[in-house]
This record gives structure tokens, C-alpha cells and sequence, in this order.
């Protein structure tokens, strides 16, 4: 096996800083980041300030937040009307995302205890569709199981998670990434892109190589293992 690579943190930054990044490329990276979280008032400011194109519409932007409020307080109803004004194509195409628009419908049925109006719900809405697709069914047979305890903290995590906040923003996350793929945006920040390929390429490099690796809150950290001399470091 070749002996690995060491490289010193001075000549790693070095190398860092003969890349070039430029402001342009910044400010694309902010505006999206902006844009795709919903925040529509600093998108309009920096576009403005540093003469950046919105890659949507600021108004979409607006729309996508007002129908993930609704969804955070369990107003799902609205979130489907909302979503139908904005573009009705968005659940008619995309079932699953209608099944788990329904399915936390249903849930917050069981939240405030309108057990005759979530079996119901359950059997003309959801029950078709569980018939459909042995994933539909489960998800379905989960959220029934709710009814089964008489508080979440005795119910199963698998179970009681499903009355959590981050069930609604999971719910919201999904309609929020279905809109912007609408709209021809990208669903994930391209920051969050870029730093998942930065810790992949970390991954890969470490089996070859000591090297600096990057700590997002205090910089760059010296190699783990002793530095080498000179002649160890690797050559342009």
C-alpha cells in the first residue's frame, strides 16, 4: 500500500485561496437561499442592492409561505385551497403528495378529538387509496393506530410522532419542494448542496490523505496526524 498523502495546513490554504469564487456567483448563492426559504422582503432587498434577477416570481415566494403557515397550524384545508389557486397541476399530478396532504388532515382530526369525523374521513377519503398502494396502506394503518392509545406519550414513537410539530413540517417541507419544482426552482438551497459534496469529498480524500478538514464554525483544523516534512507535502 502507498504511503498516504500529508498535506500541511499552510499549503492547503494556499491552495483554498488560488480558487476563485466570484461575487456574482455569491450573490446567486444567497438570492437562492433567500428565495427558496420564503424570505421575501430580504430577497426584494438584495436583489435590489446588488442588482441580483429573482429566479422566481417574488409573489410565488409569498404564496409558498402563506400555504406553509397553514400547514404548521394544521389548517389543511386552506393549504389545498391555496395550493389549487397557485396551480391545481401540483396535486393532480403528484398522488402521494395528495395522500400525505390528506393523511395529516386526518391526523389533526385525532388531535382535537373528532373521532367520528376521522373514521369517517379515514374510510371515504383514504381508504381508497390505501387500496391503491400497499405504501398508502401502511401509512394509513400507522395514523389509525393513533386511536388505539388514549394519550401520545403512551403510544409507540413510530406512532405518537405522527402529533409532532415536525410531522407538520414535514408535511410542509414536502409541499414546499412540489411547488418550487412547479415553478422550475430548484428543492433543495444550493448552499445545502454544496456543503453535502464538501463533506463527500472530505470522505473520499481522508482515505487517501491527512489534510486540513473544515470546521463550519471555527475554520479550517490542522491535519490529524503529525505533519510531515517538505518533501511529504503533495506536489502541484
Amino acid at each position: 500500500m502507498p504511503p498516504r498523502t500529508i498535506i500541511r495546513k499552510e499549503e492547503w490554504e494556499r491552495r483554498l485561496r488560488e480558487v476563485q469564487v466570484t461575487k456574482d456567483d455569491l450573490n446567486r448563492l444567497i438570492m437562492d437561499y433567500l428565495v427558496i426559504e420564503g424570505y421575501k422582503s430580504a430577497a426584494e432587498e438584495f436583489s435590489d442592492e446588488a442588482n441580483v434577477p429573482p429566479p422566481v416570481d417574488f409573489e410565488s415566494i409569498e404564496s409558498r409561505m402563506v400555504i406553509r403557515e397553514a400547514l404548521q397550524r394544521g389548517d389543511i384545508e386552506e393549504a389545498i385551497s391555496r395550493m389549487n389557486d397557485l396551480n391545481p397541476e401540483i396535486l393532480d399530478t403528484n398522488p402521494a403528495l395528495y395522500f400525505h396532504l390528506q393523511q395529516q388532515k386526518l391526523i389533526e382530526h385525532i388531535r382535537h378529538g373528532r373521532i367520528t369525523e376521522a373514521l369517517k374521513f379515514a374510510q371515504d377519503e383514504l381508504a381508497p387509496r390505501g387500496e391503491e398502494s400497499p405504501e398508502f396502506l401502511a401509512e394509513l394503518e400507522r395514523t389509525m393506530a393513533l386511536l388505539a392509545f388514549d394519550s401520545s406519550s403512551s403510544a409507540p414513537p413510530a406512532i405518537s410522532e405522527l402529533l409532532s410539530p415536525a410531522q407538520r413540517m414535514k408535511t410542509a417541507g414536502e409541499v414546499n419542494a412540489a411547488i418550487l419544482e412547479s415553478l422550475s426552482q430548484g428543492k433543495e438551497v444550493k448552499l445545502v448542496q454544496l456543503l453535502k459534496l464538501l463533506c463527500w469529498s472530505e470522505g473520499m480524500l481522508a482515505d487517501r490523505a491527512d489534510f486540513p478538514k473544515i470546521d463550519l464554525q471555527e475554520g479550517l483544523v490542522a491535519t490529524s496526524r503529525k505533519e510531515a516534512t517538505d518533501d511529504s507535502i503533495m506536489r502541484e
